[in-house]
């Protein structure tokens, strides 16, 4: 078997349980009534939540899933798959909140799973380095540093929608670049243990994964699901993509012929993901009336 095919695998196996944890994640965080409570106090009041821990749980071995992926397959091939997780949470949600998904939804669903077919074939990405150099790291930290700051701040000045879409914009740079640094802690793996604990990715990636799940808990109650989750799952992919493709090299090869199904296809993938999202953002938020 091919390593692109056990990547997608993989993949899809770390689609499933990241799916899992978010539906857990959106409704522990919703029961979380106060609306003064800030980020870090959420944060530690989710602590206490056993069911927030089996959400937890779930996204680890997710993610533990996906950095097999990584270590397997391009950035561009494993982000670009892992949006099928809504495909998962969806169903989960519905059955959590006790409704029917409407017909529009398989529609929306058969077009996410084309589309990412057509990707993968058509475009064919291909993996470039496992690694960037530091002082590119450095770079890319002075560009999205100030944009995440930026963001945060104005969650402050602002509530609601905009504040939700705000925070999730952090969240999902977070887990863009975790995902990138992922693959570099991966291939430090085999290098042995004293090159995984003096490699500065693996820090970074600590902290930016800690970062990604505080951000990601404080935008589902800053605001409705329909604002905060398109955000995050549109953005993050295309976070970790851009950054594949400029940090390690990655490409895709469509040819001349395929470059316009190619663009038609991600066009069409990322209507999917926002449509679908939408209609799992609204499953949350009526779970969460349930709930209450």
């Amino acid at each position: 078997m091919e390593k692109q095919t056990i990547a997608v695998l993989f993949t899809l196996g770390a689609a499933l349980f990241v799916a899992i944890s978010n539906v857990i994640h959106q409704r522990s965080a919703h029961q979380v009534t106060d609306p003064g409570v800030g980020q870090a106090a959420l944060f530690a009041r989710l602590l206490s939540d056993r069911r927030w821990w089996v959400g937890t749980w779930a996204g680890l071995a997710g993610f533990g899933l996906q950095a097999v992926a990584l270590g397997l397959g391009s950035v561009l091939l494993v982000e670009s798959l892992m949006v099928t997780s809504l495909l998962f949470a969806l169903p989960l949600g519905a059955h959590q909140a006790g409704v029917r998904l409407p017909r529009s939804v398989w529609l929306w669903s058969g077009l996410l799973v084309a589309a990412e077919t057509v990707i993968i074939t058509v475009g064919r990405p291909t993996a470039g380095t496992a690694r960037a150099s530091l002082d590119t790291w450095i770079q890319v930290a002075a560009v999205l540093g100030p944009i995440a700051v930026l963001c945060l701040l104005g969650a402050r000045w602002y509530t609601g929608r905009t504040a939700a879409v705000l925070l999730a914009a952090v969240s999902a740079i977070s887990w863009g670049v975790f995902a990138v640094l992922t693959k570099g802690v991966v291939e430090l793996i085999g290098h042995g243990p004293r090159a995984v604990l003096g490699a500065p990715e693996l820090y970074a990636w600590a902290a930016l994964g800690l970062a990604g799940t505080v951000f990601q808990q404080s935008a589902f109650r800053a605001g409705t699901l329909t604002a905060s989750l398109p955000t995050m799952t549109v953005l993050e992919p295309m976070v970790a993509a851009a950054l594949g493709m400029l940090l390690l090299g990655e490409v895709v090869r469509p040819g001349s012929e395929g470059a316009f199904v190619l663009v038609l296809s991600v066009a069409a993938l990322i209507a999917a993901v926002v449509a679908l999202s939408r209609n799992q953002a609204a499953t949350g938020d009526d779970s969460a009336v349930v709930a209450a």
